[in-house]
């Protein structure tokens, strides 16, 4: 069992370390070369309602992070949250990625964040298995919108809203309105 804590500037080299792998060997993020220390140093760093970052540390070692940031600058997003989780070899498949999302939900809840968003690097079961099983779903798919590995990637987007009674029937207004051509999901 990991111990699941808010991430702290000790923990950047090793966030680092994780997030490069992922970089370097996945398409777990589309960035393709290393990352410094400092990448993550803002995020850390922010004390922004529904900004976190969190950790999964074993034996006074960091194996996995996941964090929430804000999903675009404009005001009128400013309840939604972008999600990520990555880990590092050895704490896939243990339950370390839903101990660390758990934890980061119940914070950006508990900072009225409405919802969550998620993209996810196709195919990737593991993690869409993750976030269906948090409450994400699944609502739309960008096709060959990365290229990486010399091959084109789709991404996933995934969405958890807090209240999900209430997005339902916002949905429904909207479509009884005539604004909602297609929900994919």
């Amino acid at each position: 069992m990991s111990t699941i804590r808010p991430a702290t500037g000790a923990d950047l080299v090793a966030m680092a370390q994780i997030y490069t792998d992922a970089a370097l060997t996945s398409v777990a993020t589309f960035d393709v070369g290393p990352q410094p220390p400092d990448h993550f140093a803002a995020r850390v760093a922010s004390r922004r309602p529904g900004d976190h970052v969190v950790v999964a540390e074993e034996d006074g070692r960091v194996v996995g992070m996941a964090y929430a940031v804000p999903y675009r600058p404009r005001p009128a997003y400013d309840l939604t949250r972008e999600t990520s989780v990555y880990l590092g070899s050895g704490a896939q498949g243990r339950g370390v990625g839903r101990q660390l999302y758990t934890e980061l939900l119940r914070r950006v809840d508990a900072d009225g964040i409405h919802v969550c968003l998620a993209v996810i690097a196709r195919p990737n079961p593991a993690s869409e298995a993750l976030h269906r099983a948090l409450g994400f779903e699944h609502v739309g798919t960008l096709h060959e919108v990365g290229r990486k590995f010399d091959r084109w990637v789709d991404t996933a987007l995934w969405e958890r809203t807090r209240n999900p009674s209430d997005a339902a029937e916002h949905r429904r207004d909207l479509a009884e309105d005539g604004r909602v051509v297609a929900v994919d999901g």
